[in-house]
């Protein structure tokens, strides 16, 4: 069985898009579409602009999204998912991909939650860290411990066994990651990003994302959803727009959900969108089951 799987922030890099908006009449007519909704020339920064240009929240979110659902649509009949799912921001173009959104609310709901996030990131100094070569339990347990103490430091990515990241106050990141290298960590790595994303600090980001995502009209997909929340299928457009509320402050169990598509029956795994991150992922969760292969779209 096959399943389509959505990068998320981070994927991004100069001239992304470029290939298809010349050599496609369908993709330079939906990116052209994109200029119009967001109000400004994304496809500038994101065809000519620098890195630092495009690590900006509020272009990084549609730039990826946008890359990534314009590949599916231009795969045309090629596009045969069994299954969907993305890691993070990629959740929503799986749901443009398969059929629950559609392009133009995708896109609004991206640039809307781009800028929530913003706000909710310089509203308070936070940031990531990714932590290599630990098990999620002892991982779990120095994040509760930090937490005790007065900070905001919870898990936020489960991307495969032995890497999880970790989200909170720049305080309290700091300190769990002294103490993940004291238990063991191979690696305590702080991330280049604007805040604590999927962690308590984006509450204010989320009450403003559930408004724009409760107006917006979900449809039933044409094929099972995993989403980040609980790592499991949807296909009920409710239980998918309450997932999509919850997921800004919840992590994302992307191992769990990769593991979830592989028991349903996922062998061939194709990332669509900017970068390879997701192969490798999969390549690490999927470990020993030889039947299963990741590869991005050719």
């Amino acid at each position: 069985m096959k399943a389509f799987v959505f990068p998320g922030q981070g994927a991004q890099f100069p001239g992304m898009g470029k290939d298809l908006y010349d050599n496609n009449p369908t993709a330079k007519s939906l990116f052209d579409k994109a200029d119009e909704i967001l109000g400004f020339k994304i496809t500038e920064i994101m065809f000519n602009g620098t890195p630092e240009e495009l690590k900006q929240t509020k272009v990084t979110q549609p730039a990826v999204f946008l890359h990534s659902v314009i590949t599916a649509i231009c795969m045309g009949e090629d596009f045969q998912a069994d299954m969907v799912g993305g890691h993070s921001l990629g959740e929503f173009s799986a749901l443009v991909a398969s059929g629950a959104l559609s392009f133009d609310e995708g896109l609004r709901l991206v640039s809307a939650r781009a800028q929530a996030m913003q706000k909710a990131c310089e509203a308070k100094p936070s940031t990531m860290a990714a932590i290599i070569g630990l098990d999620d339990e002892t991982v779990e347990r120095i994040c509760k411990e930090v937490s005790a103490e007065g900070g905001v430091c919870v898990p936020a990515n489960y991307n495969n066994p032995g890497q999880l990241v970790i989200s909170g106050t720049v305080e309290a990141i700091n300190a769990a990651c002294a103490k993940l290298k004291e238990a063991g960590a191979k690696r305590a790595l702080p991330l280049a990003v604007g805040g604590a994303f999927h962690s308590p600090l984006m509450q204010p980001a989320k009450d403003e994302l559930q408004a724009a995502i409760e107006a917006t009209e979900f449809h039933t997909p044409k094929c099972p959803v995993y989403q980040n929340v609980d790592g499991k299928a949807h296909t009920n457009p409710e239980e998918i727009k309450q997932n999509l509320i919850a997921q800004l402050t919840a992590s994302v169990r992307w191992t769990q959900e990769v593991q979830n598509m592989i028991a349903a029956g996922a062998t061939d795994f194709t990332e669509c969108g900017p970068g390879k991150a997701l192969q490798g992922m999969i390549a690490k969760i999927a470990k020993g089951n030889e039947a299963v292969t990741a590869h991005g779209v050719e």
